[in-house]
């Protein structure tokens, strides 16, 4: 006569969710690997458009895939597979060509092979300004409360792209650059935050950034908190989260 162990229910019920848990996790992996990654925004040199503490998802597949798609760029190529180009104006989260390592994220003013100058605090592309439009006054508070108001325009781009650019001067470095030629395979990034921002502008810290180091395209923002907020104090959010911030499309 043979006889069976019957599983004890107690431990049919940890390996089920161990599997569920191990199966959430992989999901979780592919899907932040090849769609969506979310980021949050650490620093104001996007603003308007983006602010510190503003969560957004950035779609991994718009531009294909490199080594630097993958957790810890562990990927065994160089270069880009599927990849197709940014358009200027695109929110770009990309690899900081300095280390590698560090996420910025940055508009793409500048395509292969064009040349780039700020003058007086106005982008030339290919040697013509682009369009600007003056708009109400930015007014931003710090997290104590201090207040400054900030010159607003709507900037257009050659292909039609407009975005609001924050500016608080005209002159000084990064209103009166060099030349920049873009070299081939690479782009020029700048903030929104035109004074207050470190961009390809310093070729030293950013410069031109290799279509192997983009990452994706900014899509949407899914969640956003007021800085210095506690993201995970959920019992604050009524009055801590942006309402109206959330799912608005970059």
């Amino acid at each position: 006569m043979s006889e069976t162990t019957e599983p004890k229910h107690g431990e049919s019920g940890l390996v089920e969710t161990i599997k569920v848990i191990v199966q959430a996790l992989l999901l979780a992996l592919v899907v932040r690997t090849f769609f969506y990654q979310p980021f949050n925004i650490p620093s104001g040199s996007m603003k308007s458009t983006l602010l510190v503490g503003d969560y957004l998802f950035v779609s991994k597949f718009s531009y294909g895939y490199s080594k630097y798609s993958f957790p810890y760029a562990l990927a065994p190529f160089s270069g880009r597979i599927f990849g197709s180009e940014p358009k200027r104006g695109d929110v770009v989260v990309f690899k900081l060509p300095r280390d590698n390592e560090t996420d910025y994220i940055k508009r793409v003013v500048g395509l292969p092979g064009d040349r780039i100058q700020v003058k007086h605090g106005l982008l030339h592309i290919n040697g013509e300004p682009v369009k600007v439009e003056p708009l109400e006054p930015y007014v931003e508070k710090d997290r104590w409360g201090a207040r400054a108001r900030l010159q607003a325009f709507k900037e257009t781009l050659p292909n039609g792209v407009s975005h609001t650019i924050l500016k608080r001067d005209a002159e000084g470095f990064q209103n009166n650059t060099q030349e920049y030629l873009v070299p081939a395979g690479h782009y020029f990034m700048m903030g929104d935050n035109r004074d207050n921002s470190q961009d390809s502008r310093y070729l030293d810290m950013v410069g031109y950034v290799p279509a192997e180091n983009l990452i994706g395209k900014a899509q949407v923002i899914f969640f956003s908190i007021q800085e210095g907020a506690t993201p995970w104090a959920f019992w604050t959010w009524p009055w801590e989260i942006r309402w109206g911030r959330l799912a608005n499309l970059i």
